[in-house]
């Protein structure tokens, strides 16, 4: 019987573990690595629960050495995805009902076998799967994802307390719905905690759930499937649906039943779902809550007093991390021509120091960028700008997919502000630096507010408090988060809520409360506990 009221503590971020030499979690990680890479993985669909095969099947590559075949996923269809939106919708009801501290365990539960004995299993999954290195994947599918399991249920606790006022001889309240029909995921391959979370926030809330994840993170994605499964996910809550893009849209986005879509990825596929659904309005039951992350060129802008050591790091690592493939990774820097002298030698030996290889060798900082599809494109921007006269590679640029999709770490040096890798985004380790005139600040801040569509993330650095202050102010709509003397990467869950507007997405902050808002539908209830008797007025008794 629920007669009491229970509470979820206040959550932790978890720790992460260092994955220093012969440390516990390093050899476990190593085991597995082997393990997996010996190993020949079937992904199925789920569906209700229950493992779906189909005709269609793909490779699962490691893209460091891409003929190395990890597994192969299956593919939904038209009939498979339609057989999903059916589990979905049978499973609605009860999800919906289920006290709201019982979904909240699964979730709880989730988060401790993540971080416990499949700790191992995920991280070597993230790492072979989307070419990551031990710390990226620990801060990826670990440390982040476990936040997102822990934190949420704790947002939702504190959203289901809030309750409007009452008065004399009427209790007025507030039941959280879930929306009115089933909630779409699509989610990216560059980390798997927004995959894990796409699809389990909705969830949380109430919300069944139709979760396609992207075709290059299969195997870590369908790992954490497995956890939900195994921490008590009812059948058809969540429905595990690799499939193409295309049938996802005209299956799943245009049903009548699609109340929500939550989305991470390119701006262009978001905006192409903004038209699909607004050509579809009046078709659906409810208006569909639309929750989106997409692109961003994130900015570094240096003022002349800045730290030349600590602008040096975030250049470094800001851009080159997993290889540029972060949403926030900096793609674009600003420095005064007063510290370029200093800046640039200081960059070249920092760069050249950048190690770049396999996963399984935990001296790389950098691995592999995804794909192939991916690789050409990045490979394409740097030509572009060997081949201009308005831009110099000073560091890098050399790209090889001889055994893996590898692209050096590349430094552009830009003669203006609005050259096409200032303002483009390339999802890849390429970081262009503008030059800028000291006395030409002002003009400057101006180019790096307005040279690109997008919002997500930027960074000031500078000791001079009123420069902080101004420049602040100056680019305050280009950045949903914006860090001072700081790289733009790294937003942790109950720290710094992540997002961005203009066309880097609806900026419905992940890791806070915002977000878990746009999953819930109000009802108020008002009660009157001695209802009136009478059908006038006191002011109508005038004689």
């Amino acid at each position: 019987m629920n007669n009491a009221y229970f509470e979820v503590k206040h959550p932790v971020n978890e720790p992460i573990k260092g994955y220093m030499p012969d440390a516990p979690e390093t050899l476990a990680l190593k085991e597995e690595l082997q393990r997996q890479l010996e190993a020949f993985v079937e992904v199925p669909l789920i569906i209700a629960g229950q493992e779906v095969r189909t005709t269609h099947k793909e490779k699962i590559i490691c893209p460091h050495d891409h003929q190395h075949v990890l597994g192969e996923y299956y593919i939904a269809g038209e009939s498979e995805l339609n057989l999903a939106i059916a589990a979905a919708e049978a499973a609605r009801r009860e999800w919906e009902h289920m006290p709201w501290e019982h979904r909240a365990s699964i979730f709880l539960k989730a988060a401790d076998l993540l971080t416990g004995k499949y700790r191992a299993k995920l991280a070597a999954s993230c790492m072979l799967g989307q070419s990551k290195n031990p710390f990226q994947a620990e801060i990826d599918i670990i440390c982040e994802l476990a936040d997102f399991l822990r934190f949420n249920p704790y947002y939702l606790q504190e959203i289901y307390k809030q309750q409007p006022l009452s008065t004399d001889g009427v209790w007025n309240r507030v039941e959280y719905r879930a929306l009115d029909g089933f909630v779409a995921a699509i989610t990216p391959f560059n980390f798997t905690s927004i995959g894990g979370n796409l699809c389990t926030a909705p969830a949380m809330a109430g919300n069944t759930v139709l979760w396609k994840p992207s075709s290059t993170a299969v195997l870590s994605n369908y790992y954490f499937m497995q956890i939900l499964m195994e921490a008590g996910l009812p059948a058809g809550v969540i429905n595990f649906l690799p499939c193409r893009g295309a049938d996802f849209g005209k299956i799943v986005i245009n049903h009548p039943k699609m109340a929500g879509f939550h989305f991470t990825g390119s701006t262009n596929v978001f905006n192409s779902i903004w038209s699909q659904v607004g050509q579809n309005i009046a078709n659906y039951v409810t208006y569909p809550r639309l929750v989106g992350e997409t692109g961003g060129k994130d900015f570094i802008f240096a003022h002349k007093s800045a730290d030349v050591e600590a602008l040096t790091s975030a250049l470094v690592l800001g851009s080159f991390e997993y290889q540029g493939q972060k949403c926030s990774a900096a793609s674009r820097a600003y420095l005064p021509a007063s510290l370029w002298t200093e800046v640039k030698p200081r960059l070249e030996k920092a760069v050249a120091a950048v190690t770049m290889g396999d996963v399984c060798d935990f001296r790389n900082l950098m691995n592999a960028v995804i794909d192939r599809n991916s690789f050409n494109n990045i490979k394409n921007y740097v030509d572009y700008a060997k081949a201009s006269p308005d831009a110099e590679v000073i560091l890098g640029g050399g790209c090889d997919d001889s055994v893996g999709f590898f692209v050096e770490p590349t430094v552009i040096l830009a003669k203006t502000p609005t050259f096409k890798t200032m303002v483009e985004e390339i999802f890849g380790p390429v970081l262009t630096i503008y030059v800028y005139p000291d006395a030409e600040l002002e003009e400057t801040l101006q180019a790096c507010d307005t040279a690109t569509v997008y919002g997500l993330t930027g960074a000031v650095f500078a000791q001079d408090r009123s420069a902080i202050i101004k420049i602040a102010e100056a680019l305050d709509h280009a950045a949903g988060n914006f860090y001072i003397n700081d790289k733009p990467t790294g937003a942790v869950v109950g720290q710094q809520p992540f997002g961005g507007s203009r066309a880097s997405g609806t900026n419905d902050k992940a890791g806070s409360a915002v977000n878990l808002h746009r999953w819930i539908s109000q009802r108020a209830i008002k009660e009157v506990l001695a209802p009136r008797t009478t059908t006038t007025y006191p002011y109508m008794t005038e004689k």
